[in-house]
């Protein structure tokens, strides 16, 4: 038995608020957790004024998340063959970052933000090309330790970085926040910690007073 692969056109699906004009100043590039749908994430920035263009990418894989209620996820990759799966997602997503980008003013702010599975994809696209943006949010979601950051210092330390927790997170325990600072120590990954009463989710009263912070 061989194992083989082969690239073909394939059609990847995502949602947006806003229009690409001359009028944008601040674009944000939102990337969904594990099981959600892009729906299930740009309804959380609709309150946005409209000199925000916002982008919301669908993983490339969907599922039935609950089967008997035909509940569809969708996911950004497994480790099955995942180095073909961030090559994937990472041409994927750099395709839709150019095109929305193309339409804009070159002093257009761009933002990324991961939730959950949706924090380790976006800083994988961004170490895969060194993405020009200003801003990263890794909400719910922790820094990818399979990437040698130290020889990209300078692109890193010039982002501006938060790494948004909920304190009744139920995916976090006191030995992933220790291994995580410790890793980020190691590596000079220097970000503003933002802390919430909540749990895994994203919660609007933390989000706008962050994205407020952003574009003003």
């Amino acid at each position: 038995m061989q194992s083989h692969t082969i690239k073909f056109p394939s059609t990847a699906h995502y949602y947006t608020i806003g229009t690409p004009s001359e009028s944008i100043q601040h674009v944000f590039f939102v990337l969904h957790g594990y099981g959600q749908l892009a729906s299930q994430i740009i309804h959380k920035f609709d309150a946005l004024p409209e000199q925000v263009l916002v982008v919301a990418p669908e993983g490339l894989s969907r599922f039935y998340w609950n089967e008997q209620k035909g509940i569809v996820g969708a996911s950004w990759m497994t480790k099955k063959d995942r180095l073909a799966a961030i090559e994937d997602y990472s041409s994927y997503l750099q395709q839709l970052y150019e095109t929305y980008c193309a339409q804009l003013k070159p002093t257009v702010q761009v933002h990324l933000l991961g939730f959950s599975q949706g924090g380790a994809t976006a800083v994988r696209w961004l170490h895969q090309n060194k993405v020009p943006i200003q801003t990263l949010i890794l909400w719910g979601a922790s820094f990818p330790t399979d990437i040698d950051y130290r020889n990209e210092e300078e692109y890193w330390q010039h982002l501006q970085k938060y790494v948004v927790f909920g304190r009744q997170d139920q995916y976090l325990t006191p030995e992933r926040i220790e291994k995580q600072n410790n890793f980020c120590e190691q590596n000079n990954l220097q970000y503003q910690a933002i802390w919430f009463e909540g749990k895994h989710v994203i919660d609007r009263k933390v989000l706008y007073p962050l994205l407020e912070q952003l574009i003003k």
